[in-house]
């Protein structure tokens, strides 16, 4: 892939950026955090040559003077809200956050309880991590939130909140998915901080939709594919053109906010020190794109693996008919189709020609190596071994794992272990594959090829396990899948 973006300068750019933000409120600054503040894997997507890591890089560089206070709203620790993309609960989530922010060197201060109303799951989740040492707030609803002002900005509002005690100038809020409080909590420090005499400072930093990028361009049209189930439209911030005479782009939730959260600025300071929701932003990302026609081709490929990933939800039933809608409608802004993802041709074709699923993967230099289902193995470990050793220079016909040490893990899985399938996922053959490379040369070979495969592209013709798809994430491979089940079973 073409890399369309500086890593080094938005890092340098981006902490300068807070730095000066921090500044500018008396050394007392509440960023909320949107996104993902590590592994951001769709902005690595959308803008080849953002690291994964990189906000978490740039706060790094921040370390003596950021502290991390967590979000959690209690509605979602009493009914359990799932993050799909972990497999993981809301609660168990801030376990996993601060343990990954302390080990990789920063200081989670605090975890807040949002939208507090005697919840059992929550006191019993403050208790948890109490007992773990960590200190723990509670945040309580507000009648008429967030349209009361009078009562908002009172003792009875954010009054009525725990003082969350912190000690460094910039403090990070974030938390597990969306809807968990972050933006309340922030403006609820802000009116205890003044109280206290401290004209504390509130910015936000949210990747996307960038800013100072056109409202149709496909870097932030993927950002609305990728949110099509939240329903996050991008729109011209009309505060900010009547300010500054200036077209700049912001998402509908923030620009519907922003009279209510000036008000609610105007009720602790008397005034409000920003005059647009793009204002209240601190994102460099837009000045660090040094190739846009690279950015664009990626956005536009990731709009099309949205679609799809919708499409799967749809068939199993965990989405929604809008969803699909949405994208398909972004689609046809961005004047793109699916016959643009190089993949999908290749798989389908074989995968007709032999009336069997068939998977078909893009390599790093253009190649497509396809993989078909066969008595031993799924069409996906098929696929991974065909394409590694297409990147081995290994001949297609040399058998990386014996047929005769197949057949036993086969007998594991249908007579000890009762599976009714035969063939090894993508797990069982990089298993059986690392036993081969312990004593053969071409198989060690083949399995020092897989880090190769990160970037690469995947279709397969009908959908995969949750074994394999998770494999394949693993791996770094961007899969796709036609939203068909293999088997016509009621149960999956």
């Amino acid at each position: 892939m073409k890399i369309g973006f500086d890593n080094e300068k938005y890092l340098t750019m981006q902490s300068e950026h807070i730095r000066k933000r921090i500044g500018e409120f008396g050394d007392k600054l509440y960023l909320e955090f949107g996104g993902k503040l590590f592994d951001d894997y769709h902005a690595s997507r959308v803008l080849p040559g953002f690291a994964p890591d990189s906000k978490l890089r740039m706060l790094l560089q921040m370390a003596d003077q950021a502290e991390i206070l967590i979000a959690i709203n209690a509605a979602d620790i009493e009914k359990n809200k799932i993050r799909h993309d972990l497999g993981i609960t809301y609660d168990e989530d801030v376990l996993r956050l601060i343990q990954e922010f302390r080990d990789k060197g920063l200081y989670v201060g605090s975890v807040v309880i949002t939208q507090y109303n005697g919840q059992n799951g929550a006191d019993q989740f403050k208790a948890k991590l109490e007992h773990r040492g960590i200190k723990v707030y509670r945040h309580y609803l507000i009648d008429g939130y967030p349209s009361n002002i009078p009562l908002i900005v009172s003792d009875n509002g954010y009054g009525k909140n725990d003082y969350i005690e912190t000690t460094r100038p910039l403090v990070i809020i974030t938390a597990p998915g969306p809807g968990s409080g972050k933006m309340a909590t922030c403006l609820s420090q802000l009116y205890h901080e003044n109280k206290r005499g401290i004209k504390a400072g509130y910015a936000k930093f949210e990747t996307f939709p960038i800013w100072n990028l056109p409202l149709k361009h496909p870097v932030n049209l993927a950002y609305e594919a990728a949110t099509a189930d939240l329903n996050d439209v991008n729109m011209i911030d009309p505060f900010h053109l009547e300010a500054y005479g200036e077209t700049t782009v912001n998402y509908n939730r923030d620009v519907d906010i922003f009279p209510v959260l000036n008000a609610i600025f105007e009720g602790i300071y008397g005034t409000s020190p920003y005059k647009s929701p793009t204002d209240m932003g601190v994102n460099m990302a837009g000045f660090c794109i040094i190739d846009d026609q690279a950015c664009k081709e990626a956005s536009n490929q990731e709009i099309i693996r949205r679609y799809y990933h919708a499409l799967n939800r749809l068939a199993k039933e965990e989405g929604n008919s809008d969803e699909v809608y949405k994208i398909n409608l972004l689609m046809n802004q961005a004047k793109i189709t699916t016959s643009m993802r190089s993949v999908i041709a290749p798989c389908l074709e074989r995968a007709e020609r032999l009336g069997s699923p068939a998977a078909a993967m893009e390599l790093e230099n253009g190649t497509i190596v396809t993989g078909k289902t066969s008595s031993l193995l799924g069409a996906s470990a098929a696929l991974l071994l065909n394409a590694i050793k297409a990147l081995g220079n290994i001949d297609h016909d040399t058998h990386l794992i014996a047929p005769s040490a197949i057949e036993p893990i086969q007998t594991l899985k249908i007579n000890y272990l009762g599976s009714r399938n035969p063939r090894l996922h993508t797990d069982e053959v990089l298993i059986a594959l690392s036993m081969s490379a312990a004593t053969g040369e071409t198989a060690r070979k083949a399995l020092s090829q897989l880090p190769r495969l990160r970037g690469c592209q995947v279709h397969t013709s009908v959908m995969l396990s949750d074994v394999d798809i998770k494999v394949f994430k693993k791996l770094g491979v961007e899969l796709t899948s036609e939203p068909v089940y293999e088997h016509k079973n009621i149960y999956h």
